[in-house]
Order: structure tokens, then sequence, then C-alpha cells
């Protein structure tokens, strides 16, 4: 089967990640890609394994000429399902493919949260458009049981929702303690510094300003923030006003993930809503201690099946005291608990290869006369 996914960008991100991983482990499936905005870093990883790229060369939300080139493009790929990621690439793709006349049309919700959707106040306004343009689809795939709960009270049919996790390579992010040695002599991080980390877009939905003010408190120790976003500038300022400047590292956003986790002695994940928790995991899957606010991932399974894992509070003074609770304790490592298993990438994309034959075959049925 022939399957083209469009989505918004190609930069760094976690619905980015998601989509390269399922391309390398979806069976039997021929996929390309159509990126609305931004191909970034993701484009080009893609590209550098063969998986052909198109570029729509879309001008912002408003730009209506991006959808003629969409739907021109399905129509020419001859493509049998296509399959839409983010909010922008969801409204214009269900759209373009429905103009197209592809039938089957499946889309991914990665990033609703109860009031927010892709940095954007989930308004009347954007309910409206998106139950709109969501009945044009077949299925929506939320990522996580906490997230097809949110569709549903947005106003989708529970009926037209399906659960397939994120899911996670834990190879690729196994510890490696040459890796841990080259990125701290790389950031000048001695062997014996204590380091608390994060991961993630630098937007003020993460919450690293109740980070960085529950870190100023918490002395001898130094904070490694590794990605990017439009909240920089300000955290930058902060850890001045806070006097931590110098014990405070901004890697900025790295290929090499797994490399920056190995160099860690903690992750922290202050967010307090979160639509799968993708960063907690691969944290586990380096054998962290991690402590966490919001993770539908971790709250979806056992209490068990991630030992290594502790949930925060969303004060400032609960991340200082548990902060100051894993200093206390010093660095410890762990095999990938039960939980980093569980979200198998491999399975995650066996699984929605099963959809895309099961919406196939709907779609093969002859019509009732």
């Amino acid at each position: 089967m022939r399957v083209l996914h469009v989505i918004t960008g190609l930069g760094h991100g976690g619905a980015e990640h998601q989509l390269d991983l399922l391309l390398r482990h979806l069976p039997d499936v021929d996929c390309e890609v159509a990126v609305l905005t931004d191909a970034g870093e993701t484009a080009t990883a893609l590209r550098a394994r063969g998986v052909i790229v198109h570029e729509v060369g879309m001008n912002g939300n408003r730009d209506l000429s991006a959808l003629p080139r969409l739907t021109g493009l399905i129509r020419r790929g001859g493509y049998d399902i296509v399959h839409t990621h983010l909010y922008r690439a969801c409204v214009y793709g269900r759209i373009a493919a429905r103009l197209a006349g592809v039938r089957t049309v499946v889309a991914t919700e990665h990033s609703l949260g109860d009031r927010m959707i892709e940095g954007r106040r989930v308004s009347a306004g954007v309910r409206t458009l998106y139950r709109a343009t969501e009945i044009l689809g077949g299925m929506t795939v939320a990522v996580s049981p906490t997230v097809a709960a949110r569709l549903v009270r947005l106003g989708v049919d529970a009926s037209r929702v399906t659960v397939i996790p994120n899911g996670i390579d834990a190879n690729a992010f196994a510890y490696d303690e040459g890796r841990r040695a080259a990125v701290r002599r790389r950031l000048g991080i001695g062997m014996d510094e204590y380091v608390i980390g994060a991961v993630g877009r630098l937007v003020d939905g993460k919450r690293y300003g109740t980070l960085v003010d529950a870190f100023s408190q918490v002395d001898a120790v130094k904070l490694l923030i590794v990605g990017d976003g439009p909240q920089r500038g300000a955290l930058e300022d902060l850890t001045v006003r806070r006097g931590v400047a110098p014990r405070v590292i901004f890697a900025g956003e790295r290929s090499d993930v797994a490399g920056e986790l190995s160099a860690m002695d903690v992750l922290a994940a202050p967010s307090a809503e979160e639509t799968f928790g993708l960063a907690v995991l691969e944290g586990l899957a380096s054998g962290l201690p991690v402590l966490y606010t919001a993770c539908p991932a971790l709250g979806d399974l056992d209490p068990d099946a991630a030992p290594g894992a502790r949930e925060v509070g969303p004060q400032v003074s609960a991340w200082r005291d548990a902060l100051a609770d894993v200093v206390r304790t010093g660095p410890t490592r762990t095999a990938p608990p039960p939980a980093v298993h569980h979200y198998d990438i491999a399975r995650s994309a066996a699984d929605l290869a099963r959809l895309y034959e099961a919406l196939l075959a709907v779609h093969a049925e002859p019509a009732l006369a």
C-alpha cells in the first residue's frame, strides 16, 4: 500500500520524531511525506534514508494557496491512504485528501491538551474548525487514552477514535559511558558533577521557568537544558536574575539526545499538561531516575511499571524538594523498567499497519444498492 504522511513541519519535535520512527518500522508500507512548512533536520534525515519528502511551501496558517498544491500532490501520487499529523496538517490534509478523491484518511492527534493544542488556545473557533474537518477523515489515532478522552470531550465521536500509543526504540537510548564522557567534555561538565537535565521545546507549556526557580534553591549541581524555542531568551534572563546562570547550560537542539541523557543524573519534566510524555520514557530508557508533573504514558499503566519515576506537584516548592532529594541520593542508574518495553515502537507500528489494512478493507467493500 502507498501512504502519504502530511505533517506541518519537520524540525525537532515529538511528532516529527515519532513519524521518523514509524517510517523506520512500518512493515510492507510504501510511505512518502509531505511537509507544509519547515523542512528541517528531520526532513534531511528522512531523505538520507531514501524517503521521498515533498515540500508544499505553506506560508502561515491562512495560506490557502497551499490547499490546491497539496490536493494536486495527493491526486498525482495515487496514494491509498493519507495520514495527517499535527493540527494545521490535519485541517488542510483532510480537505485536500477529500478533494483528491482519497477515501481512506487517518489522522494522529499528537498535541491536544485540555486547554492548548500546538501552543494555541483551544478556543470556540479552534473547536469548530477541528470538528468540521475531522468528519472529512476516517479515523483519528490518539497517542494515549488521555488524548482519546480529550478528543471525545472536544466533540469527536468515540467510534472515530482509536488509541495507538507513541513508541520508543529503547536500544537507541541505552546508557553509554563513552557518550557520557564525550558530552560532558564538550559542555565543560566535570565527571563528578551532578547534572539535572531537561529535554524539550522551550515554550511556556513546558514550565522550565518553574524548574529554574526550583533549581536556584538547590546547591552544588548543574542544570542541562536540551532543546530550543521561543522562551529561550526569557529563560536565560531568569537564570541571571536567580543568580544561577554559571550553573545552567543551554545546549540547544541536539541530534544526539541519547548522548545528552547519558550525561545527566536525573531527568526533570515539569510540564503540567502532556499528551504522552515521550521525554520521560526516553529518560527511563537511559536508566535515569525521572521527576515529572504530567505523563499520560505512565498514568495509563500500573505504578510498578516505572519504579524509577516520581510524580511531583506543579509548585516550585515541590520541585525544589524533589530535586534536593535526588541530589542527596546521588547518581543512580538502573535497567529500563517495564514501561519502556510496553511502548516499543515496533508494536505501535504494527498496530498502525493493521489499522491501515482494516480501513482499506472497509472502503474496498462495494456500496449496498
